[in-house]
Parts: C-alpha cells; structure tokens; sequence
C-alpha cells in the first residue's frame, strides 16, 4: 500500500479540522481588534435564519446562534479542506492552497448570489485580502497537517539501520 493511502479518512478529516481550527481562530481573533475584520459570522447566522424559516422552525438566538454559527463553520470548513485534500492526495500543498483561494473568493462573491446580502464592510480593500487570505492559509494549515499525519516509508540510515522519515 502506497504511504499516500495508509491514513484514511480520519486523517482527511483531522487535517481539515486543522485547517477549520486556524481559519476560525483567525476570524474570531481578528474581529476583536479590528473593525475591518471579515465577519463570515454573520453571513452564515443569516443563512441559519434562512433555513430555519424556511423549514418552518425557529433559529437560536443571542448567544446561541453564534455557538451554532461557529460550531457549523467548523464543520462545514473542515469537510471541505478535507474533500479538497481528497482529490488532491498526491499535491496536498496544492489542493490546499487552491481550495482555500477559492474559499476566500467564494466568501467575497457567494453570498449575494446566495441571497444572504453583503458580507459587512466587504467593501473594504483589508476585508476582501483578510477574507482571502485567511481561507488561503486555512486551506495550507490543512495540507501542512496531511503532511505531518501521512506515514512515509522509512530508509536505510548510517550503517544500514532503518529510520523514520520526517
């Protein structure tokens, strides 16, 4: 069996957290301390509000909606950087980093065309490179993960004993 294959899907699925992990850590820090913070919060609050009627339920509130908010980001984020280290097995850098542009473009554009309005202050020049480039390194946290998870062969070392390769 290839090294490429030997972890499966938990390890798709544990990078991909990784990847969530820094992406919402990013989020959450930066709307902290700067105004001009992309706030991918709110437009996925009002997507669960817009699912929620349209299911005819009601969506949680105060507190409650930005746990849920958060805690379906993660979820959400993580299943995709880990579909995209899926396809991209042989190129996780590349699958990555090109899963995570296209994330970052994708919250610059998609929402408007989703019928969840403008992201705020997406108008901004430091929002649409924050949200970009956010999206961009949560998709390389993930690929450097899949690396450190992935078992590779080991090698003949000094005197022939066998090592792990890192």
């Amino acid at each position: 069996m290839r090294a490429e294959g030997r972890t499966g899907w938990g390890g798709l699925l544990a990078a991909g957290l990784a990847g969530a992990a820094a992406l919402t850590a990013l989020h959450e820090g930066a709307r902290q301390v700067r105004r001009d913070a992309p706030r991918m919060d709110i437009v996925a609050g009002r997507a669960l509000r817009r699912g929620a009627r349209a299911t005819g339920t009601s969506a949680p509130r105060g507190r409650r909606l930005y746990a849920t908010v958060l805690a379906g980001d993660l979820i959400s984020n993580a299943l995709y950087y880990a579909a995209a280290l899926a396809l991209a097995r042989r190129a996780p850098w590349a699958g990555g980093g090109l899963a995570g542009l296209l994330a970052g473009i994708g919250g610059l554009v998609l929402p408007q065309r989703l019928g969840l309005g403008r992201p705020p202050r997406i108008g901004r020049t430091s929002t649409q490179v924050m949200t970009i480039a956010w999206y961009l390194v949560g998709g390389l946290v993930s690929a450097a993960a899949r690396r450190a998870l992935t078992p590779r062969p080991c090698r003949a070392g000094l005197l022939g004993f066998r090592r792990f390769v890192a």
